[in-house]
């Protein structure tokens, strides 16, 4: 009788490729995260080029330098950038064990801007200055909540069914961070870190009346924090009772902005007048290469322009979904759920400003607008979407080499002299 042999196999854990952007194994997860990195890319490569061309005539007539716009903003978008590189590459398990102290970082870059580092610009008081530099902690903050809210919904996935758990700590520590950003009279970036909380809720499948009692709490405090600001309420008023295109009595006030982003936008046509021949730059339109860079590529680059940026933003979205339907991890789903909220909804306020259907709340353009803090953020978001993607690759890896693995050793255990051959 042959005497039995038995083999055993050990199979190493896959880990995620380093220093590799995307996936380096071929399949769907590789292909969504090349073309989210490509539209990303896209985009920020737009803005620094609309930024160039928007801020450029205020640079000459201020006696700086005319690419000054292009410098600075390529500056960001190359910190953005490699930010966003750098943080493909952490294990989602150490944001996670790095979240409260993100958490706590945001909180104190908050606090600071009502110390004498903090100055007001537009109306609010949410910039620093730090040297020669100035961020806007609110932007930053966003990401640190997407961070921090994805950590703690994942920690407590067993207990979500119940209210109890769904509100606390997220609401109370969420509504510290929109109270402390809008005392200094920011409501447009309120708003957008409430829907950025409520996409996290939604891919956390949180029970719909559970939703449905926290929407109507923001609700209520959106108008709360508008009630209690008298510039906020005759904004509000003005929009709902002025029409900026017919009422010529307002049209040097509250209508000047509104009415030449319409001008800027109408001038375009189908076609455009051409990269860097916007009038409405000549300090005709306020906030050029801010909060109504749209209009500008509106006018320069026409409607087939502003249907181009429109379509990557729809890509980014589309992919961003398909990743989620993807992924095996409650973290990675609730994180990029979050992520692609908080982007398609600043894109639509802040083209809804634009094209009159909103009110003016200072919201940018998410890659394209001008400003380093928002730019570097919505990046480090998109980093930590295509760490997920990676950690995702390296789990479906396994399992097929495990899957592999599993057949070899099965049919070598029908062979002659491995009766008892196993894993």
């Amino acid at each position: 009788m042959a005497p039995t042999r038995q083999q055993w196999i050990s199979l190493p854990a896959a880990q995620p490729s380093r220093f590799a952007l995307v996936p380096a194994q071929a399949g769907p997860l590789r292909s969504l995260a090349i073309v989210l990195v490509v539209v990303v890319l896209l985009l920020v490569g737009t803005g620094v080029a609309m930024v160039q061309s928007a801020g450029q005539v205020v640079a000459i007539a201020n006696g700086s330098n005319p690419w000054s716009g292009a410098l600075r903003q390529g500056g960001y978008a190359l910190v953005g950038i490699l930010c966003m590189v750098l943080l493909s590459q952490v294990s989602t398990r150490t944001m996670r064990k790095f979240a409260w102290w993100l958490l706590g970082i945001g909180f104190l870059l908050q606090i600071l801007v009502y110390t004498p580092l903090g100055y007001e610009a537009g109306g609010n008081r949410n910039w620093l200055q730090l040297g020669p530099f100035s961020a806007q902690p609110a932007e930053f903050m966003k990401f640190v909540l997407l961070i921090w809210v994805a950590t703690v919904l994942t920690a407590k996935e067993p207990l979500l069914r119940r209210w109890q758990h769904v509100w606390i700590p997220v609401i109370p520590v969420v509504a510290l961070s929109m109270f402390i950003n809008v005392i200094g009279g920011d409501l447009g970036t309120l708003m957008i870190l409430g829907a950025l909380i409520f996409g996290c809720l939604i891919f956390a499948q949180i029970r719909a009346r559970i939703l449905a009692g926290i929407a109507l709490l923001g609700v209520a405090g959106v108008a709360i924090m508008t009630i209690i600001k008298p510039n906020r309420v005759y904004r509000l008023t003005h929009f709902f009772e002025v029409d900026c295109l017919t009422d010529i009595e307002h049209a040097m006030d509250m209508c000047w902005q509104s009415l030449n982003g319409f001008w800027a936008l109408s001038a375009g046509g189908m076609f455009g007048a051409g990269f860097g021949n916007s009038k409405a730059k000549w300090q005709w339109l306020p906030e050029a290469e801010t909060d109504f860079i749209y209009a500008i590529i509106g006018e320069e680059l026409g409607l087939i322009g502003t249907l181009g940026v429109l379509a990557l933003y729809l890509v980014l979205a589309v992919v961003c979904i398909a990743l989620i339907n993807r992924f095996t991890t409650p973290f990675a789903r609730i994180l990029t759920g979050g992520a692609v909220v908080w982007i398609a909804t600043q894109m639509i306020v802040n083209i809804a400003v634009v094209l009159g259907y909103a009110p003016v709340l200072g919201v940018p353009l998410p890659f394209v607008s001008a400003g380093g803090t928002s730019l570097i953020s919505t990046l480090l978001c998109v980093g930590a979407v295509l760490a997920c993607v990676r950690e995702e690759a390296a789990l479906v890896a396994l399992n097929e080499r495990e899957d592999s693995e599993h057949g070899e050793v099965v049919a070598l255990a029908g062979q002659e002299g491995f009766p008892a051959a196993r894993r």
